[in-house]
């Protein structure tokens, strides 16, 4: 048992989305220091909520799944909050599962102490980064996140890179910044997610939303930067 027990807010048993080409069971983690306006998971943000399940019933069950599962993906909230993460990794890694992170790329000293334990990472990169804290809510968070960018590159762990795309966040001129951005430090794996209402509290963000923004030329000229490329609609 880890010597220090992972806030969890909740475990999904199965998913076959959140590690692409894996089958796998996803441990959400408490905690964020970034209120994101879109955010989906608001109920994790706060690591003053107790944990919804302890990490030893939660290992138990990731036993019982051996052969079953081929990964377990660690999310949020922000799963690198949590100082408890790096024991948990290596106890999931002892199973014999692969291991994913999601991350927002919030700490770049942590990111850097559990990127060699990882065999996938899919990470958010929400504007160009000095545009960060119209997102975020915190000033100088662009910062951060992009000293994870170089560092999930220059690891060479698999990963996915994805933004959540708003006309009032991201209008086009400002989204292929960011694209032209990330293309120039490495990133060659890039997603486009469609904004989704779901969990998010901001009421202008959900009146402002546009299906099938951004427009087919906006896509094709961010799509041609990158060596993989797809957009992410939402249903």
């Amino acid at each position: 048992m880890a010597p220090r027990q992972l806030q969890i807010g909740g475990v999904a048993p199965f998913s076959a989305t959140d590690y692409p080409g894996q089958l796998a069971a996803v441990v959400f983690v408490n905690g964020c220091a970034w209120r994101c306006s879109y955010c989906h998971n608001p109920h994790l943000q706060s690591r003053k909520q107790p944990a919804q399940v302890s990490w030893r019933e939660t290992r138990d069950f990731l036993e019982r799944r051996v052969g079953l599962l081929d990964a377990v993906v660690f999310s949020g909230g922000e799963p690198t909050t949590d100082p408890a993460l790096p024991d948990a990794i290596a106890e999931v890694r002892a199973l014999g599962f692969r291991v994913g992170l999601h991350t927002a790329c919030i700490y770049p000293d942590r990111l850097a102490r559990v990127l060699p334990l990882l065999d996938w990472i899919g990470f958010d990169i929400k504007a160009p980064f000095s545009r960060y804290a119209a997102i975020t809510g915190v000033r100088n968070s662009g910062d951060p996140a992009r000293a994870c960018v170089q560092a999930i590159i220059e690891s060479g762990v698999a990963y996915e890179c994805r933004t959540t795309i708003h006309p009032f966040l991201l209008p086009p001129e400002v989204l292929l910044d960011l694209a032209r951005t990330l293309a120039e430090m490495g990133v060659a794996n890039y997603v486009l997610q469609e904004f989704r209402a779901v969990g998010c509290e901001d009421a202008a963000l959900k009146a402002g939303a546009v299906h099938g923004y951004p427009d087919a030329a906006t896509v094709a000229e961010v799509a041609q930067l990158f060596g993989r490329f797809a957009v992410r609609w939402a249903h």
